[in-house]
């Protein structure tokens, strides 16, 4: 048997920037692009705005906020446990592909399993659906009125078993930019409707779950490939995807992956066949990406788009992670936006002006930082839309 082709780390990084449209923006829809990268991932409501700007053609906020707000896309735990932005479809879908993720957390949690392990969980998975269809609710509210019923558990652990237990929509305001609001929850049932939530596919049949966990590895692919068995775990959480990627059979091709750097033996990824796999030479743009993009995330060797010494540095004590920068498709520097207020006579509400400041890893060369500066200027008066004036620095 031959063996499979080989692929570099600049190939693997090509083929992912195409499919997430980082190589060359996109004219599709905002909602289509998130239905095809199957989420962005958005603990920060302003982040996918960010990562969207960079990928789609002409975005502007109102794409994303209207959008949230007539229900076309929705903010929802799923993968990895974290809050993503993702389509409809994919918030009636994805919380029942990854449910063994949340089921383990409430058997193993440090802080909430013990005192969840006193409580039949049916029953406050039950109770917390009526609270959150009555009327959207925040976190602590909800564990208030939950621990009326079990005065002996904390509320916060009553409020994370309903997390971990129910399909709950972050409600807008919140997510919607230039508003805000609390993070307020209610369930895919209320968010969407009955008949919504009935027309989804019935993951309690084995064959349809089979059949969705086989074509959400395909669609990770389509957006992350080519990309291993452990590459799909470390993405959506989940594990034991071996055998449902051996079921493809041939719905996929392999390569052989590059060793990563410190490693000697090389790794067997797979793709689609017909997904797009560029020549390695092609030129990529420079490209700004909020601080949690999926790009940088879902990958278990994530060095074909930035170094593990870079990946590092971005790692803080506080989880604060900055935003980053792509350059000849790596990140190579981070970005921030610094407000200094500006007193102007009568004004009638604070005015400021807002300074992105980039801090390069090393010495960018000549061209790739007027092209960094160029792609600056844009972005700041998008992310900083509200500020009377704008400037760039890049360190």
């Amino acid at each position: 048997m031959a063996e499979p082709p080989l692929m570099d780390r600049r190939a693997l990084n090509r083929a992912l920037l195409a499919r997430q449209h980082l190589l060359d923006r996109t004219d599709a829809s905002a909602v289509d692009v998130v239905g095809h990268l199957v989420g962005l991932q958005a603990q920060n409501a302003w982040s996918p705005y960010v990562g969207l700007w960079s990928r789609v053609e002409g975005f502007t906020h109102a794409d994303l906020g209207d959008a949230l707000l007539d229900r076309r896309l929705a903010r929802i735990a799923v993968m990895r446990g974290t809050i993503h932005l993702v389509d409809a479809a994919d918030a009636l879908l994805l919380p029942g592909l990854v449910a063994p993720l949340y089921a383990r957390d409430l058997e193993v949690n440090t802080l909430h399993a013990a005192p969840l392990r006193s409580v039949d969980l049916a029953e406050v998975t039950a109770f917390a659906r009526e609270l959150v269809e009555a009327e959207p609710r925040v976190s602590t509210t909800l564990g208030k009125l939950l621990a009326e019923r079990w005065p002996h558990v904390p509320p916060g652990s009553l409020a994370h078993a309903a997390r971990g237990t129910l399909p709950l929509v972050q409600v807008p305001p919140r997510g919607v930019w230039g508003r805000s609001g609390a993070t307020t929850w209610t369930t895919t049932t209320a968010w969407f409707g009955a008949d919504a939530v009935a027309a989804a596919p019935d993951l309690s049949d084995p064959d349809v779950l089979a059949v969705e966990q086989e074509r959400l590895v395909l669609r990770y692919l389509a957006a992350f490939g080519p990309a291993s068995v452990t590459d799909v775990q470390a993405w959506s959480g989940l594990t034991g995807l071996a055998a449902v990627v051996a079921r493809l059979g041939d719905r996929v091709v392999r390569f052989t992956a590059e060793p990563s750097p410190g490693k000697v033996r090389p790794r067997e990824v797979l793709d689609l066949p017909d997904a797009p796999r560029p020549p390695a030479d092609v030129p990529a743009p420079v490209r700004f990406l909020p601080d949690l993009d999926n790009v940088l995330l879902s990958h278990a060797d994530r060095t074909r788009v930035v170094a593990d010494e870079h990946r590092r540095a971005l790692q803080s004590p506080n989880g604060v992670v900055p935003g980053t920068v792509l350059v000849d498709g790596v990140v190579a520097a981070t970005w921030r936006v610094e407000r200094v207020r500006v007193d102007e006579a009568g004004a009638r509400r604070r005015r400021e002006r807002a300074t992105l400041v980039v801090e390069p890893f090393g010495d960018l060369g000549a061209r790739a930082r007027r092209d960094v500066v160029a792609e600056a200027e844009r972005f700041v008066t998008f992310f900083a839309d509200d500020a009377v004036g704008h400037d760039v620095v890049v360190r």
